[in-house]
């Protein structure tokens, strides 16, 4: 089966997977969207004894999904996920239009009740945490934010003068406000002066730079090393990223 590649081979057209990402990444997909497409895709064409999608249409694609359905008993949501994977595959890497797939077996979607946690609940939970796991597990519940963007939230996206933060490249790709809960705002005072300082010895140790988002790495050449778009819970076991010669 094609496996995605650092560089297509050269002179030769680019890999298949490698294709799938590029159009995801053209489409500003999210990271877990484009690991989540790349895995269905791969099932697809092991299911199939690794024929290449070319070689496949509609009939194989109806085979699958309802195999998902049938033996696999996936919920809902996550055929639709395949679904949405394969006509990404077929409608814009392969440029193949798939007619209407009516032999689907679709997966039932169960009606639930969601489980909502009570105050109590919430500070039971919270109370079991400590240090920067604490922190974290607030801002996903205070302030609303996914796990990803808790992950990636850099330090000039929260305003303590306004008690709001920033997310970048949300869901869909939206930039979005949301509240900087007051009950954390010592802490992340705290906490914001130990990345400081973890910052600072990793530059004069020759690291420090960070991820910059789409191509401002290149417009702002010294953007990686500023402390304002370092990211707020940095991993202190591992090297940061070799800063830019």
């Amino acid at each position: 089966m094609c496996e995605p590649s650092a560089s297509p081979p050269a002179g030769g057209p680019p890999r298949l997977l490698d294709s799938v990402i590029d159009a995801i990444r053209r489409r500003h997909y999210s990271y877990r969207t484009e690991q989540a497409y790349l895995h269905w895709i791969k099932r697809y064409i092991w299911f199939h004894g690794k024929r290449h999608p070319r070689e496949m249409g509609a009939s194989e694609v109806t085979a699958f999904l309802t195999h998902l359905a049938r033996e696999r008993e996936v919920s809902a949501s996550t055929q639709n996920q395949a679904l949405s994977a394969l006509l990404l595959l077929y409608g814009k890497v392969l440029e193949i239009e798939l007619p209407w797939m009516k032999g689907i077996e679709r997966a039932k979607r169960p009606v639930r009740v969601p489980v909502v946690l009570t105050r109590d609940e919430v500070r039971a939970l919270l109370a079991r945490l400590e240090g920067t796991k604490w922190l974290m597990a607030g801002l996903l519940y205070g302030a609303g934010l996914r796990l990803r963007e808790c992950l990636t939230l850099r330090v000039k996206d929260v305003d303590f003068g306004y008690r709001q933060v920033t997310v970048r490249d949300g869901k869909g790709a939206k930039d979005r406000v949301t509240m900087l809960p007051v009950a954390l705002v010592e802490s992340l005072r705290s906490h914001l002066a130990r990345v400081k300082n973890l910052h600072e010895r990793d530059l004069s140790e020759g690291y420090g730079s960070v991820e910059m988002p789409a191509a401002l790495d290149r417009k702002y050449r010294n953007a990686r090393r500023h402390g304002p778009g370092s990211t707020f819970f940095r991993r202190e076991n591992c090297r940061p990223i070799p800063a830019a010669g």
